[in-house]
């Protein structure tokens, strides 16, 4: 029988299935307190964990060679395990439809080697419904198993923030929930033991996925909101940032800002709570719209972009343009779904020559992913215009003088585009260069 006690006491192991942004720091945490066996389908990964590096960055070389977590890309060592957390990603495809086959792979996988009387918990970003009607009937046809008598599922979403050192795993309240109480009890115990935040309790494993899904969603719609304040007040030539500012002065007012939404969570995540609400004959009408505008905003930026290489002078084809950031988020590597992307495609559409630098960013990841190759500052040269995309802090050392160095050139001075808001508009207008911000 499997247990909490024995859980952390050691007589039973803990199996971690993925190993990135979210498995691998729950597997830290968990190992801390119990055997925990960290698994990934990705040799080169295992193989770079083991050397102590952490791609993510989430993890730091010193607290990896300190872990006593046991890393394996061999899928046989699922079977030492009794409580398995299932933390691989659910993407979009093509379409923004919910792109299951990673948690469908994971479920036939571990059905293969899944030990009797096991737990097996997801944490994976999914819709109300997926844990019980997709992945259990995989976990019975690969295990030879029933739900309820041969193994026992719950759920507990992932609720990370990739970059943020102060929102750790064992900082953030974790939701919990399991297929009955006896599993619902040993999850919540599991959890509660590295989550110092607590844990809350869920009625039903559908509620807990209901739960994951909205949080990102109700994010989405006010950054959606102030995208759309954005684009108002650009057309009434009014800076959006500082009309936030003031609003922001009420007690009541949340603080949301415009940009880029991307990544695997913000920009992902509602797409699979239209699409169970499509299936069941609801077309969203609010939850989409949010998502057009969010969606554009790339495109926005590049076309403003254009208008103000324009109005500056210049001649737009063949102008060229450094664009600086690719992540989807600062100070993170991830370059998963960044819309960055979609400004550079759009001025590429305009036939503007684009330079991309990011030193947060993998140049393989980045070669391989976008076809992009990744420039290095000194090697830029003289351009017309600069689009700071994405704030990594290593960006704030970049000063004026040096961006009018980049794109100042002589009475033909260039354009500088802030998406985040992190330069100093005034100091870059005393330069002659053209300013332009969401």
């Amino acid at each position: 029988m499997i247990t909490a006690d024995k859980i952390l006491g050691g007589q039973q192991k803990i199996a971690v299935v993925g190993l990135g942004y979210v498995g691998l720091p729950l597997a830290i945490a968990l190992a801390k307190k119990a055997r925990v066996v960290g698994f990934d389908i990705s040799r080169r990964k295992v193989e770079q964990l083991r050397r102590g590096y952490d791609a993510t960055g989430e993890v730091e070389a010193a607290e990896l060679a300190q872990s006593t977590i046991e890393l394996t890309d061999d899928a046989a060592r699922l079977r030492e395990a009794s409580f398995l957390i299932v933390t691989v990603p659910t993407p979009i495809d093509d379409h923004k439809k919910p792109d299951l086959r990673p948690v469908e792979s994971a479920s036939r996988l571990i059905g293969r080697n899944l030990a009797p009387g096991s737990i097996v918990v997801y944490e994976s970003t999914v819709y109300p419904g997926v844990t019980e009607d997709i992945c259990v009937p995989l976990l019975e046809q690969e295990s030879g198993l029933k739900c309820g008598a041969g193994f026992k599922v719950g759920y507990s979403p992932e609720r990370i923030n990739p970059g943020d050192k102060v929102h750790t795993v064992d900082k953030i309240v974790k939701v919990v929930a399991g297929q009955d109480e006896e599993t619902l009890e040993t999850v919540a115990r599991v959890y509660a033991a590295v989550v110092t935040a607590g844990v809350h309790r869920a009625s039903s494993i559908k509620v807990a996925e209901a739960a994951k899904v909205i949080e990102n969603t109700q994010r989405d719609l006010n950054i959606a909101l102030m995208n759309e304040l954005a684009i108002i007040f650009n057309k009434l030539d009014i800076p959006t940032r500082d009309v936030l500012a003031a609003a922001g002065t009420k007690w009541n007012f949340l603080n949301f800002t415009p940009g880029l939404v991307g990544g695997h969570c913000i920009g992902v995540d509602p797409f699979y709570l239209t699409f169970k609400a499509e299936e069941i004959g609801y077309y969203p009408q609010v939850i989409l719209a949010g998502r057009r505008i969010n969606d554009g905003m790339g495109k926005y930026v590049a076309e403003n972009t254009v208008k103000q290489l324009i109005r500056a002078g210049k001649a737009v084809k063949g102008a060229r343009v450094l664009v600086l950031g690719l992540t989807f988020k600062e100070n993170v590597p991830d370059i998963r779904n960044t819309k960055v992307v979609d400004i550079i495609s759009e001025l590429r559409d305009y036939e503007v020559e684009v330079l991309v630098h990011d030193p947060v960013a993998d140049p393989v990841e980045a070669r391989e992913e976008y076809g992009l190759e990744l420039v290095g500052l000194d090697a830029v040269g003289q351009v017309d215009g600069v689009v700071l995309a994405v704030a990594h802090e290593v960006f704030r050392g970049i000063s004026v003088e040096r961006l009018h160095e980049l794109c100042g050139n002589g009475n033909e001075c260039g354009v500088v585009v802030d998406v985040k808001g992190m330069l100093d508009r005034p100091a870059i207008e005393s330069k002659e260069l053209w300013y332009w911000g969401l």
